[in-house]
């Protein structure tokens, strides 16, 4: 029988850089996201994972950029609400189904099981850290603005990471 691990919110998060101005990198996060794991045994190795992520809850540290990602130059928040993600093998690696702006592409990503530890209240937690790269453009996230001096004002490439902590239900 599958074990269940739900999202640790408290101690979690999700990131990402973008290319600004071909100069620099403009840092981002999800400040409301939730995750699962289905797991026949602790070494995660045949885990179905899914997660979802609430775009509204995208956070840039500029509000004008903020709601700029959220039209529908970008996410388009109104008609996609939420970025999905899906899979069914959890390993050193993870490939599974990214749906963002109601686009399903299929994305590998780097994982680094942190390992497996009780708290202080006698919770069982798993970590995860996880890391990779996206198009942009494969979503149809494709406002740009060409630049004086050659180039855009936003990369294609999104790097992607995050850290994730789970808890055991009995």
């Amino acid at each position: 029988m599958a074990t269940k691990w739900l999202l640790d919110p408290a101690h979690s998060e999700i990131t990402f850089k973008v290319r600004h101005m071909m100069i620099s990198n403009v840092k981002g996060q999800f400040q409301n996201f939730n995750a699962e794991i289905e797991a026949e045994d602790d070494t995660f190795e045949h885990a179905k994972t899914t997660a979802y992520i609430d775009v509204d809850s995208i956070y840039t540290n500029n509000t004008d950029r903020d709601n700029h990602l959220k039209s529908a130059d970008f996410f388009n928040a109104e008609a996609n609400p939420k970025i999905t993600f899906e899979t069914g093998t959890l390993n050193n690696d993870i490939t599974g189904n990214l749906t963002i702006n109601g686009i399903t592409k299929p994305i590998k990503l780097e994982v680094e099981f942190g390992g497996i530890s009780k708290d202080p209240w006698g919770n069982t937690k798993a970590g995860f850290t996880f890391e990779g790269k996206i198009s942009r453009k494969e979503f149809d996230l494709n406002w740009n603005a060409a630049l004086e001096t050659g180039g855009v004002m936003v990369g294609d490439d999104v790097k992607i990471s995050g850290d994730l902590q789970f808890v055991k239900q009995a």
